[in-house]
């Protein structure tokens, strides 16, 4: 096994990699003023945006939650990988050869993660082979039922997992993994004959994670003489949780965030057609019903703070499809995007829809998409026979919850009145119903893991900007810093140094202020934020990552090394002015006689006089 990678070549690589890029591949940033970034944090629910990223200095860090970090420790947290393995990930990425220490070599497949993911690219580019075999005539045939050529095959990685007992084994085994490895990538089973392929005699999809990577499969049973289920699915293993993976999220999610829309379909040939057909934002859950996890994912990507996305549910015409919706209209509050349905002609899922009538219907389905609201009112009351008035009394107890919880008041009384027509009912009796129901709605309690007053409450923390007093004295002080700690090169070392030994207000930021002073030499390092935090005392260390992340209070598109330059020559002149008043004082209370002491205290005005004029031309 390889050694501790080299120091120098963790440095390299996190030198060589914008955090900005890497995070913006889970989240979807946008500007938060001059160098910094902002999204939602993706290490709990939030409406409003408080999770930043710093690409200068490459931290990251949320004023909510509290995590914060570099870009290794971003990856760790949200791929569950080692340390040496978020390197190794981000390495490759840039084409940096690693070096390790005692005495190993390099190894791209470093750690039981890396081997996982690879044996799943091995069998992803076996499967995709297999499929122009002759033995996979009948996966091509499914597929080109369903409109779909060899070019839509490739563009979606379509593959096909060959009849034999242990042909994907033997071929794995042949590249250097063993059954154990096999195993705990959910690619082989294990039997009274000993282990053998999971899939066989099935067309495969590759289920990747938002960043490309293939994590496991999803495989369509196509034989007469195969009883398994209908699809099977990877298992549960270390890098595949269906509860949190979206099938073609890793195609959609620049469209998604551009676009502020997502197609949440049923299955992986809804989102082929749907992305086909031009609705590039499709996605499909792998094997499991629509969770919170999925929503939490999604909205990273949407950006979804500001109410102005939307979130398109498609559901099959058939009892499966009913209860999904249900199941989707009970988690629909944890959007602050609008969320829709929409429903093809004659019940059609958008696979059979853009094979009989083409892309342009696709793309209709999704234009005439309903509210959710409004679609489920339709489904509950389809429930009742509404001739009768037993029928519309208990239709009308049943829709007024749904009324209840629509979270825009401004929406409800159209949404009452719209049932009491579908009722044939007095809109005031309607009313009254949705009034009674508002108690008892799911908004009448905490939902957990919703944003808000609900989402769990940060940890505590020793010291926090957020808590920093708000009076000119202080502000000056942290925006000194935060210009200091962001943007060293700009300021400069020696201003920064003479910063460092002026008197601070605010004990904390006096506390990061003696950091700067003992780490100066290495304010032209790429590690000075990693640097000043090693030595200030614990607790103190998460300050200094807000400090080197919170976005500074400067206008884009203004002189950014002026701005920089001025907030820290302000805390020295502040120093100066104090100075003066001091020895101000020491020279009214001076003894006039004592001739020498008088001149030293008037030299020593003077002195102060021409630093404060020399920092003004500065």
């Amino acid at each position: 096994m390889p050694g501790r990678i080299r120091q120098s070549d963790i440095d390299e690589v996190k030198a060589r990699i914008n955090i900005g890029d890497i995070v913006g591949e889970y989240v979807s940033l946008k500007s938060a003023g001059v160098g910094s970034l902002k999204g939602l944090c993706p290490f709990h629910d939030e409406r409003s945006p408080s999770f930043h990223v710093r690409p200068q200095v490459g931290f990251y860090h949320c004023f909510g939650c509290g995590e914060s970090g570099d870009v290794f420790s971003f990856l760790q947290k949200m791929d569950h990988v080692t340390f040496a393995e978020s390197v190794e990930r981000l390495a490759g990425r840039v084409g940096f050869e690693l070096h390790y220490e005692d005495g190993g070599g390099t190894a791209s497949d470093h750690g039981a993660r890396a081997r996982l993911l690879a044996a799943n690219d091995d069998a992803a580019e076996f499967f995709t082979a297999q499929l122009m075999t002759p033995g996979a005539e009948v996966g091509r045939a499914f597929l080109g039922e369903r409109g779909f050529d060899a070019h839509a095959a490739a563009r979606f990685g379509v593959g096909f997992a060959p009849q034999g007992w242990d042909s994907l084994t033997k071929h794995l085994r042949a590249k250097g993994y063993d059954d154990a490895e096999l195993a705990a990538a959910g690619l082989v089973s294990q039997g009274d004959r000993g282990v053998y392929d999971r899939f066989r005699g099935r067309l495969v999809w590759p289920i990747r994670d938002i960043t490309g990577q293939t994590v496991g499969f999803g495989a369509r049973r196509l034989l007469d003489d195969d009883k398994g289920p209908k699809y099977l699915n990877t298992p549960e293993t270390a890098v595949y949780h269906k509860s949190q993976v979206l099938y073609g999220l890793d195609l959609a999610k620049r469209d998604i965030s551009r676009g502020r829309q997502v197609v949440v379909v049923e299955g992986y040939t809804d989102v082929m057609a749907c992305h086909l057909a031009g609705i590039t934002t499709a996605v499909a859950t792998c094997g499991t019903s629509f969770g919170v996890d999925h929503i939490k994912v999604l909205r990273r990507v949407l950006g979804d703070d500001t109410g102005l996305g939307e979130v398109i549910f498609t559901f099959d015409p058939d009892a499966a499809g009913e209860k999904a919706a249900m199941r989707a209209f009970g988690e629909e509050q944890r959007f602050a995007a609008q969320t829709y349905v929409a429903v093809a002609p004659e019940g059609l899922d958008p696979c059979d829809l853009r094979l009989h009538r083409g892309d342009d219907a696709v793309r209709r389905m999704i234009d005439a998409k309903k509210p959710m609201f409004e679609f489920m009112i339709r489904q509950v009351l389809s429930r009742f026979d509404l001739e009768t008035v037993e029928g519309r009394v208990a239709a009308l107890r049943a829709a007024a919850p749904v009324v209840a919880d629509i979270r825009d008041p401004a929406l409800r009384p159209g949404y009452a009145r719209e049932l009491a027509r579908l009722l044939g009912t007095d809109v005031a009796e309607v009313t009254r119903a949705v009034s009674a129901s508002s108690g008892r709605s799911r908004n009448a309690a905490p939902r957990s893991g919703a944003a808000g007053a609900d989402a769990e409450p940060p940890a505590e923390r020793p010291v926090s900007i957020m808590e920093l007093p708000t009076d000119p004295s202080t502000r000056l002080e942290r925006d000194a810093l935060m210009a200091m700690l962001q943007h060293p090169g700009l300021i400069g070392r020696e201003l920064i140094q003479r910063a460092s030994q002026a008197a601070f207000v605010n004990p904390s930021l006096a506390v990061v202020r003696d950091g700067i002073a003992v780490s100066i030499d290495d304010v032209e390092s790429p590690s000075w934020l990693t640097r000043v935090a090693g030595e200030v005392p614990e607790g103190f260390s998460s300050l200094v990552t807000q400090l080197g992340i919170a976005p500074l209070p400067e206008r884009p598109g203004r002189e950014l090394t002026k701005y920089a330059r001025n907030v820290t020559s302000s805390v020295i002149d502040r120093d100066l002015i104090r100075q003066k008043a001091e020895l101000l004082g020491r020279l009214q209370r001076a003894d006039p006689a004592d001739t020498e002491s008088y001149r030293q205290l008037q030299r020593a005005l003077m002195a102060v006089e021409n630093d404060r004029r020399r920092l003004r031309e500065e």
